[in-house]
């Protein structure tokens, strides 16, 4: 058992990361609820269905360069940050496969949008938006998350961000100024990712080692079912954007995509107590299994809480927070946020049971094919509903796919007996 001053110190730094990872989702999504207002009714639904149709394009080759390290990334510096060799080694394998991964990324990019008319087409908001995935890759945000610090990239979003809202009110005054307004957002980016490799060199002295061929292969090795799975996901979160985009126009792009930016602003608390809660989970589990199991237990209620409010919120007042938010031309918003008011509720459910349970417990595999199946059947939901029903069908597509995630997991866990054993985990 813990002493006390242990007790107080454990809390302390999970307050503290809650506080500083919540002052970072400010930054995330209110922010850009901040200015979503004022860009919507002076971009009109055509032109903000355009940018976020480019950032779901775009999200993809993030995915890519990404590789799952957000979440095995995490999991990894969580278990080995009291060694300063092991960190440093651990970070410059995974930055290095991410620059590598880049360049792979920025190539497949380049042959889409120059041969392929319908990217080339706006070839400018492309090139722009991939700003998102140079400052992806270089954003080390993975090791702030496992080490559990995060107050300093925190300092350095907030500030960043805020500058680039500045300058959103000040130079984006007309239905012309959208590809600025796609610059000040990605260059911010990158600004955010050069910072957060600078403050990791030398607050926390990580050094860069070239890594071996050996160490590259384990770290690909050990992310892959985790990054299979970051695709399947992608499937059925950010891919709706760009899929829907594909059949419809730019305007009902635009009202999908500010009904979702409104669900996951108010879904912001839940993203906070997930990241801060995925590295503490992986160091109870090498801990102690009944620690773990008590604290999820706990957590479990605190999330199906704060889920079911949300949800709640947003369904009865979706046609007032649309009209408030975005305005008159955006009606048809309201009626795609309170099909997908369910999610916040869904979404954290599948949270606890499937990154925080099975994931920590070492069940990739499992999951992999829980979310793989999900994705599957969402591809087949897309094809069947959207050319009929359009963005109306994308909202139910989305809230059935989720629906099945959370169930699919839920009844894993409860298989397992994960949550009504207290005997250890091997």
């Amino acid at each position: 058992m813990l002493n006390l001053p242990e007790k107080l110190k454990l809390n302390r730094i999970l307050i503290q990361n809650f506080t500083s990872l919540s002052i970072l989702q400010i930054a995330n999504y209110l922010f850009p609820l901040i200015v979503l207002p004022y860009v919507v009714r002076i971009l009109g639904p055509a032109k903000y269905g355009l940018i976020n149709f480019a950032a779901a394009f775009i999200a993809y080759f993030s995915l890519m360069c990404d590789y799952g390290f957000s979440l095995s990334g995490t999991k990894e510096i969580s278990i080995i940050r009291d060694d300063k060799e092991k960190l440093s080694r651990t970070f410059s394998t995974i930055i290095t496969i991410k620059l590598l991964l880049s360049v792979v990324s920025f190539l497949l990019f380049i042959l889409i949008v120059y041969f392929i008319p319908f990217f080339k087409n706006n070839w400018e908001v492309y090139v722009l938006s991939y700003g998102f995935v140079i400052g992806g890759v270089l954003f080390p945000g993975w090791f702030y998350q496992g080490i559990e610090r995060m107050k300093y990239i925190t300092i350095i979003q907030v500030f960043v961000r805020s500058i680039a809202t500045v300058l959103i009110f000040m130079l984006v005054n007309e239905e012309n100024d959208y590809l600025l307004l796609v610059l000040l957002n990605s260059s911010a980016q990158i600004l955010i990712g050069v910072a957060g490799l600078i403050v990791a060199g030398i607050k926390f002295k990580i050094k860069f080692r070239l890594p071996s061929f050996e160490e590259i292969k384990s770290q690909l090795k050990s992310g892959w079912n985790i990054f299979q799975s970051m695709i399947a996901i992608n499937v059925y979160t950010t891919s709706n954007t760009f899929i829907l985009g594909l059949f419809v126009s730019e305007t009902i792009v635009g009202y999908y995509a500010a009904a979702d930016k409104i669900r996951m602003a108010f879904q912001g608390v839940q993203s906070v107590l997930a990241q801060t809660v995925f590295p503490h989970v992986n160091s109870l589990v090498k801990e102690s299994y009944e620690k773990f199991i008590l604290f999820i237990k706990r957590f479990l209620k605190l999330e199906v809480t704060i889920g079911f409010s949300v949800s709640l919120l947003l369904f009865i007042f979706s046609p007032q927070l649309v009209e408030l938010l975005l305005g008159e031309k955006f009606v048809t918003s309201g009626e795609l946020l309170r099909i997908i008011s369910a999610l916040p509720l869904l979404i954290s459910l599948s949270n606890i049971f499937g990154i925080q349970i099975m994931l920590p417990l070492g069940y990739d595999r499992a999951f992999n094919r829980i979310i793989s199946s999900a994705a599957l059947l969402h591809i087949l939901l897309l094809i069947v509903i959207v050319p009929a029903y359009f963005a109306i069908g994308t909202s139910i597509a989305v809230v059935i796919t989720e629906s099945v995630v959370t169930l699919l997991t839920f009844l894993f866990v409860m298989r397992k007996k994960i949550l009504i054993t207290s005997k250890n985990f091997n």
